[in-house]
């Protein structure tokens, strides 16, 4: 159905599906991915919703797992008078690892998240203070904190590219019996060595004793929550995309750090004649420069023009 000179702009995720990536392809689509579109800041506007989404109900559906009757280990997150709270063990500080613990902040368990980014566990502090311990990852730290959890939040994210497995399956044998590992990471491959994709009617399965929730659209759990804020994110996008079309093949030279390139032709002027407001300007700015910044997704000879974030060096952190 798919063919050249269409634009697919949706959620594609093709790090841990090759077999889509070959198909788009070889259709000649012009593919774009909401999950490597970047802001002029660097962040990713398109991917942070649906983060924003999974991540609080990473604690939601980690609690429920944690429940006798689920497999877990029969815990409160938040304990009682006299009994201690659940550990809870956050891996990425980024949009979802941030939101999930906020949400465990707020069911009173014990809540450590552990990134590379030294900012942003200083940003974490600063923002929750001592609600939050906030820990430099590194692979001892990850065993250390992982064999210590009741309940494990995977969020950590490479954009573009597959997630690193950070808990091998032999930490995994090694945790707690009955505890719960939620890998928020699973669609772009997981984060852990025993992840593998579930569905909301089958979301969990157990592994070495471990309860795993892996279902790879959690957002689609809470659809309309996750309908509106998808929406508020992506419409200045579209408009900016049915304004000025991707025509041909473009500068394949990287976008300016600060100010992304545009793309070339007459419907510059135009676009400037018909007053776009400054949303949509920045919105439009943002997409050539994805565009303009993806030359290694080009391949040689291929007419298509295949956006799946080719920013090199990047590091692991989250959405």
């Amino acid at each position: 159905m798919l063919r050249e000179g269409q634009t697919l702009f949706t959620y594609l995720h093709l790090a841990a599906d090759p077999e889509q990536a070959k198909a788009l392809m070889a259709s000649g689509v012009t593919a774009i991915a909401y999950e490597t579109v970047t802001s002029a800041r660097g962040g990713l506007p398109l991917l942070a919703p649906m983060s924003e989404v999974a991540g609080r109900m990473a604690i939601q559906a980690g609690a429920h797992c944690l429940e006798m009757e689920q497999g877990g280990r029969g815990m409160l997150l938040g304990g009682v008078a006299g009994v201690a709270p659940a550990k809870v063990v956050v891996l990425g500080g980024g949009v979802s690892g941030v939101n999930a613990a906020r949400m465990g902040i707020g069911l009173e368990a014990q809540v450590t998240v552990l990134d590379i980014n030294v900012d942003r566990l200083y940003a974490i502090d600063q923002q929750f203070g001592a609600a939050v311990n906030t820990i430099f990852s590194t692979r001892q730290a990850v065993e250390d904190y992982v064999l210590e959890a009741d309940l494990v939040i995977g969020a950590v994210l490479v954009p573009g590219a597959a997630a690193p497995k950070l808990i091998t399956e032999q930490l995994v044998k090694d945790m707690k019996r009955g505890s719960v590992l939620v890998d928020i990471s699973i669609d772009q491959g997981g984060c852990s060595e025993t992840s593998r994709p579930t569905t909301h009617a089958n979301p969990t399965y157990v592994v070495h004793d471990v309860v795993h929730y892996c279902v790879t659209n959690m957002p689609g759990a809470v659809a309309r929550t996750s309908t509106f804020a998808l929406n508020n994110a992506t419409l200045p996008f579209i408009l900016a995309l049915g304004r000025q079309r991707p025509r041909g093949r473009h500068d394949r030279r990287p976008a300016p750090a600060r100010r992304p390139q545009r793309l070339q032709g007459p419907h510059r002027a135009s676009r400037r004649r018909r007053g776009a407001g400054p949303a949509t300007r920045r919105s439009a700015q943002a997409v050539q420069g994805l565009i303009a910044s993806a030359r290694e997704c080009w391949g040689p000879t291929s007419g298509t023009r295949q956006v799946l974030g080719c920013r090199q060096g990047r590091r692991v952190s989250t959405p």
